[in-house]
């Protein structure tokens, strides 16, 4: 199993960082380099606890579906969104939120197991993991820059 922690820090109220963070239209906004956008489920605005959202989007090179399930959720607190279908063998995201003096912390918490054994752990070592980091950084980033001043 690979674990990715971060930790970004955004000046917005909890409530504001929260809400952003399951705004399925400001993810695909996020996502546009990766043509990701929602085809199934919950597909626009907020996503709530027991809703699921299909995405589609192109990584490595090829379109991959990708089911969630929000299966924890407690406002403004935190939130988890488990894949009920996709290429992994188990991917859990916990999102979890943090007030501090001078906003929020948004903290990721993404565990997942890839397949094909010795092959699926070569792959993610070698590119997986840094394509995974790189796309939540991308995301936290816009969600920063889309909360901050609008409170």
């Amino acid at each position: 199993m690979t674990t990715i922690n971060l930790t970004t820090h955004i000046n917005a109220p909890i409530n504001i960082v929260f809400d952003a963070s399951r705004n399925i239209d400001l993810h695909m906004d996020s996502a546009k380099k990766t043509k990701e956008i929602a085809i199934a489920g919950t597909t626009s605005g907020l996503i709530n606890l027991g809703e699921t959202v299909t995405w589609k989007g192109k990584h490595f090179g090829i379109y991959l579906t990708h089911t969630s399930k929000i299966t924890s959720l407690e406002y403004p607190t935190f939130f988890v969104d488990e894949m009920v279908e996709g290429k992994f063998k188990s991917f859990k995201h916990q999102h979890i939120f943090k007030r501090t003096e001078t906003g929020t912390n948004m903290i990721d918490i993404l565990e997942y197991e890839t397949p094909y054994g010795i092959f699926g752990n070569y792959f993610d070592r070698l590119f997986l993991k840094n394509h995974l980091t790189n796309f939540l950084v991308s995301r936290n980033n816009f969600i920063k820059i889309k909360t901050e001043g609008t409170h």
